[in-house]
């Protein structure tokens, strides 16, 4: 399917700047663009590639200043963001392409379940009894759907998907290939003896509400009792755990490889980077940042608080301790010095 410049500049409410009639095909980045490409402009670390890409059609900024012409065949679409509209374009793209509909086999559908529809589901898929699938879902191949689960309409679950009995997935949420939702939690008690631990059951379920989106090989720990709730917006990358009775707040975005321990409650519109460490039983107040590789050890009650460090604290007194953590050897070698001619 083929696009010209001035039927994108339409999308977009862009202004084109060149031929309006040329076509593309295909995306790239602007670095290797190539003829019948899309490409676009944002970060000002590539705007040298403005002047040599092979891309037809480039978005850029409003504010973007040329200081000398484009290569011949490059048509500029200026917008607002161009980020932002580039990102719409390929929202678009993605709900154009042809998407499966049916049930593939072998799989298995308990009698009991209830599939709406417009649904896809892929060749070895599991549904439980009495699981409850609403219309346009997609299930991926290998995907499991306990007995008495719920899925919300719209919500797609990628290859290899795990979703353990009685959980529940809101509408228009996408779960990436791996991840397990409603494992048992880490609750283990010391016994009589003291040296073993008894299992502690794990009889609670996982709420996932709208618009949430998993990246691959995550975990989500079901609750030892009521729910562990990731809320509406939330976005979890790859490799992220989430303890049993955790609760995560609305729009809140966690990056990869970080856990949270159980029965912390995380506000909403958090920012939490990769390798962060929060502990068991904390709260995180609403808006806070945490930098890369902190561990919080004790709750952050300010809103907006931004810590970093492990333990973290405030980023500005992190990085000014820092400054003197580099200089600790010279500060050293200073007051050996000081010690030894005051000896004299």
């Amino acid at each position: 399917m083929e696009f010209s410049a001035k039927q994108i500049a339409q999308l977009l409410n862009g202004h084109v700047e060149g031929d309006e009639n040329i076509t593309v095909n295909n995306v790239s980045k602007i670095e290797e663009g190539k003829e019948k490409t899309l490409s676009f402009l944002a970060n000002p670390v590539y705007t040298n590639f403005i002047y040599t890409t092979n891309a037809s059609i480039v978005i850029v900024n409003n504010t973007l200043v040329l200081e000398r012409p484009v290569k011949p065949g490059c048509t500029l679409i200026r917008v607002d963001n161009a980020y932002e509209s580039f990102a719409k374009l390929l929202e678009l793209y993605t709900q154009t392409k042809a998407q499966k509909v049916g049930t593939e086999q072998p799989s298995f559908i308990s009698e009991s379940a209830k599939i709406g529809v417009e649904c896809y589901i892929g060749a070895f898929v599991y549904i439980g009894q009495n699981a409850t699938i609403g219309n346009n879902v997609k299930l991926h191949p290998h995907v499991f759907i306990g007995d008495h689960c719920e899925i919300g309409d719209n919500t797609i679950l990628h290859s290899g998907v795990k979703l353990y009995h009685e959980c529940k997935i809101g509408s228009d949420c996408t779960i990436h290939a791996g991840t397990v939702i409603g494992s048992d939690g880490f609750g283990f008690a010391p016994n009589t003896e003291g040296n073993a631990f008894a299992k502690v059951p794990q009889i609670g379920n996982v709420i996932i509400e709208d618009n949430v989106e998993i990246g691959s090989n995550s975990s989500i720990d079901r609750a030892t009792l009521g729910s562990t709730i990731i809320r509406k917006g939330v976005k979890l990358d790859n490799l992220v755990q989430i303890a049993h009775n955790v609760e995560i707040g609305q729009n809140t975005v966690i990056a990869g490889l970080s856990g949270v321990a159980g029965s912390t409650k995380v506000g909403k519109n958090c920012m939490i980077g990769a390798q962060v460490g929060i502990a068991g039983h904390m709260k995180i107040a609403d808006g806070v940042k945490i930098a890369g590789q902190s561990g919080i050890g004790s709750s952050i009650e300010k809103e907006g608080e931004i810590v970093q460090g492990s333990p973290a604290f405030n980023i500005g007194d992190y990085k000014r301790s820092y400054v003197l953590f580099r200089s600790l050897p010279k500060l050293n070698d200073k007051l050996n010095a000081l010690i030894k001619k005051a000896n004299q």
